[in-house]
């Protein structure tokens, strides 16, 4: 709590490094960890919430080297070097296996509940072969259910669903559907298999089954990469810009245009980390180009009317500001704003983020849906 209001942070990130994924693998897929060596990358010293001389599994990641305005790429410059936007670091291991750090930390901002997003081990859906992907997913959702185990209310996070195995991605759902843990599904699309198609019917069904939304968020170093990212002129600041956001457009575009919400008329679908300024634009023109180019499935309402549904829910983020607030909730309601911090990643404000948030000039009756109530009504309740 805090200042006598719940908080639901909508958007957080775990990262288990390879050694605790190691010990959450299948018996029979033990063997093949010595197929995913060559991925395994040391820590990044000074990464935030990380635990020291421990390793990730990182393949096909993309460094961005050249620096706006100059000729040629640095090749000593990674693009990876971010400014720490908090008072002070997480502790160490909250994204690890330090299950206890992280609910100080959150006492500390007076957070009650986390939504976990795994970051740098989806990279492995770039890999040739699928099982090695799967295999990792299973080891992960063995990992939160530990991991989680101490305080379910507050340690929530997604059912990852593989979208080039969907029998597989289908099992993880039904096996984890009913832990306490898994309060939503994440469907790693590729470039390759759009979210609109409908091979991938089971999985929402799946997650209907077991009341769980579909949530999506993209991804700027590693696949599944955000449209785009092959154009972009081999700058971060460009990647950054374009990643999440646009991310989000094509997806929940596809979402809507594919007819997946008249399908599933009770499925919830979330967009995370991609800011929330968007949406009035895009769903006019989505509604312009539905009615001039068509190429969607036949729909039973225009496709901005799904963003103000009470299907659609967004996470927010503190630099857009309350003004920015204002206009997209006269545009969609005040029932579909996450309250977000991207904790423990840089661009938080760790320990301040929820003060600076309370900051907000907002209607009184808003700022508890905006803290918590959304996410309350978006995520299962479990």
């Amino acid at each position: 709590m805090k200042d006598g209001l719940r908080i639901y942070d909508a958007d957080t990130h775990v990262e288990p490094s390879a050694e605790v994924i190691d010990k959450y693998v299948d018996p029979g897929f033990r063997p093949r960890l010595e197929e995913l060596a060559p991925y395994r990358m040391p820590i990044r010293a000074g990464s935030p919430g990380s635990s020291p001389g421990r390793h990730v599994y990182r393949f096909g990641q993309i460094s961005y080297k050249r620096i706006l305005g100059e000729a040629a790429p640095r090749e000593a410059h990674s693009g990876r070097d971010t400014h720490w936007m908090g008072s002070k670091q997480p502790r160490p291991g909250v994204q690890d296996d330090a299950a206890e750090s992280r609910i100080r930390d959150m006492d500390d901002e007076g957070t009650d509940t986390h939504f976990l997003i795994p970051t740098a081990w989806t990279s492995l859906v770039g890999h040739d072969d699928p099982t090695l992907e799967i295999g990792v997913i299973r080891a992960y959702h063995r990992h939160l259910s530990d991991f989680s185990s101490r305080y379910p209310d507050r340690l929530k996070s997604m059912i990852v669903a593989s979208a080039r195995d969907v029998d597989a991605a289908v099992h993880e759902i039904r096996e984890w559907g009913k832990s306490r843990w898994a309060v939503a599904v994440m469907p790693l699309v590729t470039n390759a298999m759009p979210v609109d198609h409908p091979s991938l019917d089971p999985i929402w069904r799946a997650a209907l089954d077991h009341d769980l939304p579909i949530v999506h968020h993209s991804f700027t170093w590693t696949p599944p990469y955000f449209p785009g990212y092959a154009d972009l002129w081999d700058n971060i600041f460009l990647g950054r810009l374009a990643s999440h956001p646009w991310g989000a457009m094509r997806f929940i575009a596809g979402v809507i245009g594919g007819g997946i919400m008249d399908r599933y008329p009770t499925l919830r679908v979330g967009t995370l980390e991609c800011g929330f300024g968007w949406l009035p634009f895009w769903g006019r023109r989505m509604d312009e180009q539905y009615a001039y180019v068509g190429s969607t499935a036949q729909l039973k309402m225009k496709p901005s009317e799904y963003l103000s549904s009470g299907r659609y829910f967004c996470s927010v983020e503190r630099h857009e500001g309350a003004d920015m607030y204002e206009t997209v909730t006269r545009f969609l309601g005040d029932d579909v704003l996450m309250y977000a911090s991207d904790y423990p990643h840089s661009e938080c404000q760790f320990p301040e983020t929820v003060e600076n948030f309370l900051k907000w000039d907002v209607k009184p009756e808003q700022r508890p849906k905006l803290m918590a109530g959304n996410a309350d009504r978006f995520f299962k309740q479990a």
